[in-house]
């Protein structure tokens, strides 16, 4: 207890010494950065964890593209359990007359009575006014819209909504359905209708895209009982989803970001690590003297030990409570953006993230401030007589090994996986390589020509320059430090804002001006000619291809499915139903990269059947020219083999097809038809006229997507950015913390160029010198990473030309320079208002 109690005033004494400001600061940012991801991420986890019953509307969901068998049902039924049909698929639905006719694109769920076996549904009488449960659903004849296709149709309760070839009436507002669960890329908006209705509407058609869902509740043992009987029976495009593997959708966006995030808040735990570092340093050199003076009143290098540690402990306990109570408050801005993607209420966050935060907290603080505060107790007692021993060796590398390999750790651990780890920690060393070999070079070119800056005005600002470059050059190894830790602050903040934008609206000048902006599909075999010549008298004349349904079985055959396959695309890939089109000609935007098109005597029918694949799709799945492929299309199993493969231009948006066959190959199979097509804004009334005679016909406005999709990448990308604001403290800290650890020898420099004759402008000019080069060069080289991976993303992920903004480079050197000289002149302030004599006398320490 007297040990803690001695500790404790000690704790005390430096807080209102600052001996311990930067410490703790760059300890509360970590620990902040991580847990207020933690915080997020936690009230996802349990939300998950508490509705995954909700997620599902049932304890149990079955889900195919294609309708279940009888038997399945009968069998649920049989077992004793609850049983619940729907079927969800977008389609376009309308209100109103002649020039009043509203169009939109929603996405109908047509349930059966009995839904949701879990959890509820919730309505409003109307726009804007109270919710409140459901009793039931939708009678027949009626509908319920949610509030997004109630306000883009403008309708109210009662209003009439066509749907298909059926007219329903608006029973309510949609304000909650449990099993939705994201919202992703959820663009239209929905619609709820009673089962019963389905058929008169006649939208489920050949081609129609169908998911059909069996939802089960009942008994927990009987559940159990029936997955086991169905699941060994499973087929092509059918799933089965129960509460702990409930929405693999939600989990895994959610989970990827948080990694993100996570990995993320990691750079400020490095810069964190190195503030922590320097700042342990320079209490080491603040408390040799005091710890000289002990030994000779009698203290053991053990109790030494002791009392600083345990004066550690405690200071980074509070702190990383601090930080978390700082992260608790800061999570609530990454709900703000983030949460309004997900329809399930989050829960009030547990305890772990903060428990997780001060464990990351005390092993920053241990791992990195330990290795120079075990010098404190070999100080020897000689030192109250010559203070030129018992200082801190430069060297310590090998100290901080433990404290490196915990921050590997720590990174994997984020990671979640091996892979990802090793590619992270890859990937941080190489970056702290390369920045920190770019920074020594220019600050040896820098010194290089140091002596060429001269003065007009009398010599002052040349002499600034000098002796702040010298200052730069004397002290490689620190300005290093804090170029690299500032350059990666200002690098992250500059690829999620500039870059980010650069690469967005470089993008949208890669897709051509005239471009096909609206999609139709569902069109039935008998419709192609009226809706041709129906778009052709409002001035649009696309091209029309017919879509057949298939799924690949065998390559070569080999029987193939998602089992097939580690890669989660080709996995997604196999297990759905492909849509095959014929072709005569190369299509526009498509250019061959293997192999050759089709033959003549192939276009005719005559030898094996001929098909053409998307390369990106043969890539993923394995497939080359001369590979057989076989298809079930209808219930038939069709051969193909592979002639060629076609690199597409997706960026054309025109109706493209991963595997194209000759016109013979294909036909008398069912199929519908798709087209695609610009639509000027004038032409609007044209979508409404051609919804009006073909209701079943499904309309997709791409432009909106692109829309939603950018509203949904600047949600994220503003919480990747307040995450980054704490990597940009994290960079301030370590540039204050370099700053305070050479402040003994700034000082007594200072002091001795006062005492030969410098006056206090000089100096201060030397001082803002050092800090703008330090602040010019991260951003100099900020910038130029930030260009660099802007061109590699650009190139390589998202394949398109983006320019070299040039201009970005002098924008941030001077930014850099400008906020660096700022944060550095006020923590170097106090070094000019010493008087000489006083530090002359003190010496350097």
């Amino acid at each position: 207890m007297r040990l803690l109690l001695l500790c404790w005033r000690m704790l005390r004494r430096d807080a209102r010494g600052g001996e311990l400001h930067l410490l703790a600061a760059a300890l509360v940012v970590a620990v902040a950065a991580l847990t207020a991801v933690g915080f997020f991420a936690d009230r996802v986890r349990q939300a998950l964890v508490r509705e995954s019953h909700q997620l599902l509307g049932a304890d149990l969901l079955l889900i195919a593209d294609h309708p279940w068998p009888v038997e399945v049902a009968q069998r649920v039924r049989e077992v004793g359990l609850q049983l619940v049909e729907t079927r969800t698929f977008p389609s376009m639905v309308t209100h109103g007359q002649g020039a009043q006719l509203r169009a939109q694109l929603a996405e109908i769920k047509a349930v059966s009575s009995g839904y949701p076996l879990r959890g509820m549904l919730r309505t409003a009488p109307a726009l804007n006014t109270p919710d409140e449960p459901a009793r039931g659903i939708p009678g027949r004849g009626t509908i319920w819209v949610d509030e997004r296709l109630a306000s883009a149709l403008g309708v109210a309760p009662g209003a009439q909504i066509a749907v298909g070839q059926s007219v329903l009436v608006v029973g309510a507002v949609l304000t909650l359905e449990p099993d939705r669960g994201i919202n992703f890329f959820s663009v239209a908006p929905r619609l709820l209708m009673n089962l019963e209705d389905l058929p008169a509407t006649a939208l489920v058609q050949v081609g129609s895209r169908v998911t059909y869902r069996l939802l089960v509740a009942g008994d927990e043992q009987l559940v159990k009982r029936l997955q086991r009987e169905i699941e060994p029976a499973l087929g092509r495009g059918q799933r089965i989803e129960d509460a702990q593997n409930a929405r693999p959708e939600i989990r895994t966006a959610l989970e990827r970001a948080q990694k993100f995030l996570g990995l993320a808040a990691l750079l400020t735990v490095v810069l964190a690590a190195v503030a922590v570092a320097l700042a342990a340093r320079r209490y080491v050199q603040r408390h040799l003297d005091p710890c000289a003076i002990m030994r000779c009143l009698g203290a053991t290098q053990a109790f030494l030990l002791r009392i600083y540690l345990g004066q550690f402990a405690v200071l980074g306990v509070l702190a990383a409570a601090l930080g978390c109570a700082i992260g608790y408050v800061a999570h609530f801005a990454l709900h703000v953006w983030l949460a309004q993607l997900l329809a399930t209420p989050l829960p009030a966050p547990g305890v772990v993230p903060a428990i997780q935060g001060v464990a990351v907290g005390l092993l920053l603080l241990f791992g990195f401030a330990v290795p120079p505060l075990l010098q404190l107790r070999r100080v020897p007692t000689l030192r109250v007589l010559r203070r030129e021993l018992g200082s801190p060796r430069a060297g310590l590398l090998g100290g901080y090994l433990i404290g490196l390999l915990a921050l590997a750790g720590l990174m994997f651990w984020v990671a979640g996986e091996a892979e990802l780890g090793a590619y992270v920690v890859g990937f941080f060393v190489l970056g702290l390589f390369v920045f920190a070999l770019v920074a020594r070079g220019a600050i040896r070119l820098a010194a290089s020509v140091r002596g060429g800056r001269r003065s007009a005005a009398g010599g002052s600002g040349g002499i600034g320059w000098r002796y702040g470059l010298a200052s730069l050059e004397r002290r490689s190894a620190a300005s290093v430090v804090q170029i690299v830790a500032l350059a990666l602050g200002f690098m992250a903040l500059l690829l999620l804002t500039v870059i980010r934008g650069e690469l967005v609206d470089a993008w949208r000048r890669s897709v051509p001006p005239d471009a096909p902006n609206r999609f139709v599909v569902n069109i039935q075999p008998e419709q192609v000619e009226p809706v041709r010549l129906a778009l052709a008298a409002g001035g649009v004349f696309p091209e029309l291809a017919p879509m057949v349904r298939g799924r690949l079985t065998r390559i070569n055959g080999r029987e193939v499915s998602a089992a097939s396959y580690t890669d989660d695309r080709a996995q997604r890939l196999i297990d759905r139903e492909f849509n095959l089109s014929v072709r005569a000609d190369l299509p526009q935007g498509n250019r061959l990269t293997a192999g050759r098109w089709f033959t003549p005597a192939e276009l005719a029918g005559r030898g094996e059947r001929a098909a053409s694949v998307e390369d990106g799709l043969a890539n993923t799945l394995g497939i080359a020219v001369g590979d057989h492929l076989d298809f079930v299309v209808a219930g038939e199993t069709i051969a193909m083999t592979v002639v060629g493969l076609r690199k597409v231009d997706w960026d054309t948006m025109r109706a493209n097809f991963f595997v194209l066959t000759p016109p013979v190959v294909l036909a008398g199979y069912p199929a519908s038809w798709i087209t695609s097509f610009f639509l000027r804004a004038d032409q609007a009334e044209l979508i409404n006229r051609l919804i009006g005679d073909f209701p079943n016909l499904t309309v997709i406005d791409v432009a909106a997507i692109l829309r939603q999709l950018q509203s949904i990448m600047d949600q994220v990308a503003r919480a990747v950015q307040f995450v980054f604001l704490f990597t940009l403290a994290a960079g301030l800290i370590v540039l204050h913390a370099a700053l305070a650890s050479a402040a003994e020898e700034r000082r007594y420099e200072l002091a001795v160029m006062r005492a030969l004759g410098a006056r206090r402008e000089q100096l201060r000019r030397a001082l803002l010198a050092e800090f703008a080069s330090v602040g010019g060069l991260a951003g100099l080289i900020a910038s130029l990473g930030a260009l660099s991976v802007g061109q590699f993303l650009a190139r390589q992920v998202f394949r398109f030309d983006i320019g070299l903004d040039l201009w970005l480079i002098p924008v941030a050197v001077l930014a850099g320079a400008l906020l660096v000289t700022a944060a550095g002149w006020f923590a170097a302030t106090r070094l000019l208002d010493n008087a000489p004599l006083e530090a002359l006398r003190g010496g350097s320490a």
